[in-house]
């Protein structure tokens, strides 16, 4: 298959829906169905019946304001989410009205303007697709472009192009550690060996994170397409998705897509009628947190326990089974099919010198507009927060943004205005993480905070590692210990020592980074753990 045979294909599914000129557009997110959005989409559909033809009802992926669902636009066969009319807190009730306003007037009671800098401010990549196609729809997929980046790897480059174009795009890795893409394919690509597998980390766990499932029940063709040519560049035939069993609608989407695609000749043998053949498998997590560490992961597919092991070997060396491994997340590999279909420059003319492209965020906790964003790397935390998120609710103040789930830190107003992205974030003692952001108002304490995160990270604990096992158990203890103000001066100095030693004696990532919050709060509100310590005996 060339190019040009999937344009005809495309053009032959455009054809199907030539009658339709309107769309009207209900959210399928899991945020939106939580909010009654399937109701809205059989309302919506009954209402309709078999009238007008010329109007098209179906559910897409998620529009990112997930606080205002169930979301439903109106638009132009095509169009985008800005060129939509958008309704907010629809109801069943509201569809009489909606399909009333399909090429007039809008409902003005309703309308959500796509404006806002919380749209108009976004820099969608990943999310192109997200609340425009069906996610469950291969010929929605295929029609708007889907897997051309997949039939030009195949039929117009070899394996060394894709590499280079990868390398050239600067792209890192978007699970946390921003480890060089192009830099971690080319290491798969040389090892020998007929057999290696690439894995897709969708085991998202970080508290307040949404970002892969948002991606995975929105535009699953999109991260099947990149792992494809991921296989393709790295001389891999077989791939796991690793996504945890939380995400029941994840998982169902995914399902149908690798069904559907592997129906139409883009999975199995002989993708796309080529030499080229490349198996996807599903496995799901039981929850572990620590199974988001590689090694962990691997070990959890390999029907182990999910421990992480000492490194090296990496996985790209001795990974699954002891084949090479290539292992990215859900929004690195969604990233893929755009820098082929582009180019690497044009994928690293956005962005900083070291960070390339754009990052997708979820932004929650005490924040206006609750939901999911995308913004080049190199936008402020005040950008983030205050403009497109809208600032905080209530008339409150705001204290922290807390980035990096657990293994991240704890942000101050005096920091705003630093650009996020890897390197900057570092030396505010946090990380960029997998891109959850929790926003945090002046009512909230800050030890609290540091106490929760060590819960989180001391429950997820998988034992193996003593300074993580029993490291953890003793910071958490102290912490409630202070935050109950029975605490003294020298348990505040015993916690800062213990952080210390599990940084840099603990086995994997979890540990390693678990003391993040502690740190960062001691760094930048440590007057409040001042003021809850007890005076010294004797005083």
């Amino acid at each position: 298959m060339h190019l040009e045979d999937l344009a005809e294909k495309a053009a032959e599914f455009e054809a199907e829906e030539a009658h339709v000129t309107h769309e009207v557009r209900v959210c399928m997110a899991a945020s939106c169905q939580s909010s009654g959005a399937t109701h809205v989409l059989d309302a919506l559909n009954q209402t309709k019946g078999d009238g007008d033809a010329s109007c098209k009802v179906k559910g897409v992926g998620c529009m990112g304001l997930c606080s205002a669902g169930p979301l439903v636009a109106v638009a132009d066969k095509g169009a985008d989410l800005a060129g939509s009319v958008l309704y907010r807190d629809v109801t069943p009730e509201d569809a009489a009205d909606i399909l009333g306003s399909v090429g007039g007037s809008p409902v003005e009671r309703l309308r959500c303007p796509t404006e806002q800098p919380f749209f108009a401010r976004q820099r969608k990549i990943v999310l192109e697709n997200s609340g425009i196609i069906d996610p469950n729809s291969f010929k929605g997929y295929v029609a708007a472009g889907g897997y051309a980046s997949l039939v030009q790897a195949l039929s117009e480059m070899t394996p060394a192009d894709v590499l280079r174009e990868i390398t050239a795009s600067g792209l890192r890795g978007r699970g946390g550690g921003g480890y060089p893409t192009g830099l971690k394919w080319s290491t798969v690509a040389k090892m020998p060996g007929d057999q290696k597998y690439v894995i897709c980390n969708a085991d998202e766990g970080d508290p307040g994170a949404f970002m892969d499932r948002a991606v995975l029940e929105s535009d699953p063709h999109r991260v099947l397409e990149g792992m494809a040519i991921a296989a393709y560049a790295v001389g891999a035939s077989k791939a796991y998705i690793y996504v945890r069993a939380e995400y029941p609608l994840a998982v169902e989407r995914l399902q149908t897509a690798i069904r559907k695609a592997k129906r139409a000749g883009f999975l199995g043998s002989k993708v796309a009628d080529t030499q080229f053949s490349f198996e996807v498998e599903i496995r799901l997590g039981a929850g572990a947190f620590v199974c988001g560490e590689e090694t962990a992961l691997m070990a959890s597919i390999e029907g182990l326990r999910g421990q992480p092991r000492p490194r090296p070997p990496y996985p790209a060396e001795s990974g699954l089974w002891g084949c090479p491994t290539l292992i990215n997340n859900v929004e690195t590999f969604a990233n893929i099919a755009p820098i082929i279909r582009e180019g690497g420059d044009w994928f690293a003319s956005i962005g900083t010198d070291k960070s390339k492209g754009t990052k997708v965020f979820a932004l929650a906790g005490k924040i206006e507009n609750t939901g999911l964003i995308e913004v080049p790397m190199g936008t402020t935390l005040r950008d983030i927060i205050e403009v497109i998120g809208g600032g905080i609710p209530d008339g409150q103040n705001f204290k922290a943004v807390q980035t990096g789930g657990p293994s991240g830190g704890c942000i101050p107003e005096a920091h705003l205005d630093i650009p996020v992205d890897y390197d900057s974030l570092k030396t505010l003692g946090t990380m960029m993480g997998s891109g959850g952001m929790i926003v945090m108002d002046e009512t909230s304490s800050m030890v609290d905070v540091a106490r929760y995160f060590m819960e989180f990270c001391m429950t997820e604990s998988c034992g193996k590692c003593v300074p993580c096992r029993t490291g953890t158990y003793q910071m958490h203890g102290i912490l409630d210990k202070i935050t109950k103000a029975q605490a003294s001066h020298a348990d505040l100095a015993l916690l800062e020592d213990l952080c210390e030693v599990v940084q840099a004696t603990s086995l994997c990532g979890l540990g390693q980074t678990a003391p993040n919050p502690v740190l960062s709060t001691l760094r930048y509100f440590r007057q409040e753990y001042e003021e809850k310590l007890q005076a010294e005996d004797g005083a």
